[in-house]
């Protein structure tokens, strides 16, 4: 008779978003998990159905997971755990430079407290070198890349590509409730040192940014030339050493936090170890660039010849699907706007997020449009694409729509009587 292994108990300690979808999702396998933080109210909250952030799905999974997770603000329940996750999200400043006095208070807290057969595993992302230099005597310590992506982040946590795990000695077998839990999600698991698989999750971001930055660089010379971006993307998508998952398509930057994290990261090891980085100093200055094309699009045709417009904004957070306003090309935009009046409207985001004395909070799209001079599209919610391009040129005073992402339909906005600029085409 073979012997069977008890279905391991995990704990999740941090419950903001990287920690909190991570266990939920972890539930959602039909594991048995412990939501720790050390914050009562917060804790309060979850227990009560308030989410701290948004994500598609993650209400629900809550709900139909609620006999799996236990949030506490105890941390003496993670004892009941066998693997125990550290996952709060790690804050950049303005020139993405991580602080990581939040992880280290937690992660101390939680090698305080845990069983000694317990893994305790590092999930938020971390500068190689950080998970060698907190290995203890008696502990099992690993470090695993987190790939998770705000708007799609239950996604990814439920059907990961890979796990990469960073281990003091690849060579041993991971423990086997460690083991087991990675195994149910049905992926290849790449065991490697700790500072190769700190040094990976920095490796796939950069990959990111230069296919962004590519993109941001020909999209630009197109709107010149005469060329259009989204012709030629299908191109580059079915070519092998590309592909048609690449990040191909223009935007207004690199915003969220986390890609500006990782080429300050490199930037600083460069300079420590007098290595070559500048080629990630030109993507920073490139996305610096790309992410003022709404203000200089909206200085060129409107600001410098009209007094006083009125612009409408739709859209905040600084991707869809999320409540995240991290770097947000958004605000960017806004904080730049102050003198004028604008008229703000997010599916998620309040205006309050805009420290501007002249703006309007929005009831919808179309009451933002109401009476503007502009309409500038800044966050692509799937919602936006639904908008009668018509319907919007009957509330708008003046003509002039920005839609850098293209949500809304390019000929019916022409057709409507519109003068439509978009990125990677000519207006």
């Amino acid at each position: 008779m073979t012997s069977s292994i008890k279905q391991p108990i995990i704990g999740f300690a941090g419950m903001t978003h990287l920690g909190l979808v991570s266990g939920v999702c972890a539930s959602e396998k039909g594991f048995m998990v412990v939501c720790f933080d050390p914050d009562p109210s917060r804790i309060a909250n979850l227990r009560d159905g308030k989410l701290p952030v948004s994500e598609p799905q993650l209400d629900e999974l809550v709900a139909r997971n609620a006999a799996r997770l236990r949030f506490t603000a105890d941390v003496a329940d993670l004892k009941a755990c066998d693997i125990i996750y550290v996952a709060p999200d790690v804050a950049t400043d303005d020139l993405g430079q991580s602080d990581l006095r939040a992880i280290n208070l937690l992660l101390n807290s939680v090698l305080d407290s845990a069983r000694a057969d317990a893994a305790v595993v590092i999930l938020s992302q971390v500068p190689p070198g950080f998970t060698r230099g907190k290995q203890r005597e008696g502990r099992i310590l690993y470090y695993q890349v987190e790939t998770l992506i705000f708007g799609r982040a239950v996604e990814r946590a439920l059907f990961p590509e890979r796990y990469i795990i960073g281990c003091a000695d690849p060579t041993q077998p991971l423990p086997l409730a460690y083991g087991a839990f990675l195994k149910a999600h049905g992926c290849p698991i790449l065991p490697m040192r700790y500072e190769s698989a700190e040094l990976a999750k920095i490796s796939i971001n950069m990959c990111l940014v230069a296919s962004v930055s590519t993109a941001n660089t020909l999209a630009e010379l197109c709107e010149k030339i005469g060329a259009d971006w989204s012709e030629i993307v299908p191109a580059l998508k079915l070519d092998k050493r590309i592909g048609q998952y690449s990040y191909l398509a223009p935007g207004l930057g690199i915003a969220g936090g986390n890609l500006e994290r990782d080429l300050a990261t490199v930037c600083n090891f460069a300079d420590e170890y007098g290595t070559d980085a500048g080629v990630v100093r030109a993507w920073i200055a490139n996305s610096r660039h790309r992410r003022d094309w709404a203000l200089r699009t909206l200085h060129q045709n409107l600001l410098s010849k009209i007094n006083d417009p009125v612009i409408a904004v739709l859209g905040l957070a600084y991707k869809q699907d999320t409540h995240s306003t991290k770097n947000s090309p958004a605000i960017a935009l806004l904080s730049s706007l102050l003198p004028f009046q604008v008229r703000l409207f997010d599916p998620v985001v309040p205006a309050t997020a805009v420290p501007n004395p002249r703006r309007h909070s929005a009831a919808n799209e179309l009451d933002a449009c109401d009476g503007a001079d502009a309409l500038v599209v800044m966050t692509p919610w799937g919602q936006f694409r639904s908008l009668d391009p018509a319907k919007i040129a009957s509330c708008m005073r003046g003509k002039m729509v920005l839609d850098p992402y293209a949500v809304l339909d390019r000929a019916a906005c022409r057709n409507a009587g519109l003068e439509y600029h978009t990125l990677g085409t000519a207006a």
